[in-house]
């Protein structure tokens, strides 16, 4: 399928999206944001992919923000719809039962500091900026920015950077539990690869539990947290992929795992 705003390809079981608007510093509009929507929706349903990850097109930024030259165009009912459109395009990526990475190669900011945060974790190169600047336009941010970075970083710091717009560096990124990792620039997207195709061995099936569990026992207090896991944990016996690792493991040979989401 041709896009106008993303690039989107598949290798070795890794789908690599690819914010593709270099000259609006790959900015999200209403285009952009259905576009996603539909590389998520053929992710979701192509057992092929079984990895994702995101970067943004050019040496600058990954996506520097929503695209303001939209703004002047909405009423407040369609800026609310513009916010909530978003919310629902980034619930769906962060709901998807595959690993997700961010490959964070410039400014992050805005909406883009968003969709880094809903995918699983975030690599970042040392030119690296992230922000919530919305502060600097009169609003706030609208794509569940408030949210998910008080869940990351907690809420004092969060309210700190919203309430100021100050931009961080990657470093200072992971100092905060925002980022994962760190690499420079010209290493990023090979380091990310080479994890997402590590990722893409694994059971399929697992990778989604881990991901249900974490993300719902965040919700939950800590029993109820770990009795999902325990659930989960028993779920997994019942897969070929689980039969396959304990066998290997006693055999002392490398696992085959097919990936599969069936048991």
């Amino acid at each position: 399928m041709a896009y106008e705003n993303i690039l989107f390809e598949v290798k070795d079981g890794v789908g690599v999206l690819t914010f593709n608007r270099p000259k609006a510093l790959n900015a999200l509009n209403p285009k952009t944001l259905e576009e996603v929507e539909s590389v998520i929706d053929a992710t979701r349903k192509d057992e092929n992919i079984r990895v994702l990850v995101l970067t943004g097109a050019g040496d600058k930024a990954f996506v520097a923000g929503a695209d303001i030259s939209e703004f002047p165009k909405m009423n407040p009912l369609q800026a609310r719809m513009f916010a909530e459109k978003g919310q629902e395009v980034f619930f769906k990526l962060e709901q998807l039962p595959k690993p997700v990475l961010a490959c964070v190669n410039g400014f992050a900011l805005g909406g883009g500091c968003e969709i880094a945060m809903s995918c699983d974790f975030i690599y970042a190169s040392d030119k690296a900026k992230f922000g919530q600047p919305e502060v600097n336009l009169g609003v706030i941010p609208g794509f569940g920015g408030t949210q998910r970075l008080a869940r990351l970083i907690g809420r004092a710091k969060a309210k700190e950077l919203c309430m100021t717009g100050e931009m961080i560096d990657a470093q200072q990124a992971k100092d905060l539990g925002l980022v994962a990792k760190v690499f420079p620039a010209d290493q990023l997207m090979e380091e990310t690869m080479k994890v997402a195709k590590l990722l893409s061995t694994r059971g399929q099936g697992v990778l989604r539990s881990i991901k249900q569990v974490v993300d719902r026992g965040m919700d939950v207090d800590l029993k109820t947290g770990c009795a999902l896991e325990a659930e989960a944990f028993g779920v997994c016996f019942a897969s070929q992929d689980a039969k396959e690792g304990v066998s290997a493991f006693l055999e002392k040979r490398k696992p085959q795992f097919k990936g599969s989401l069936e048991s």
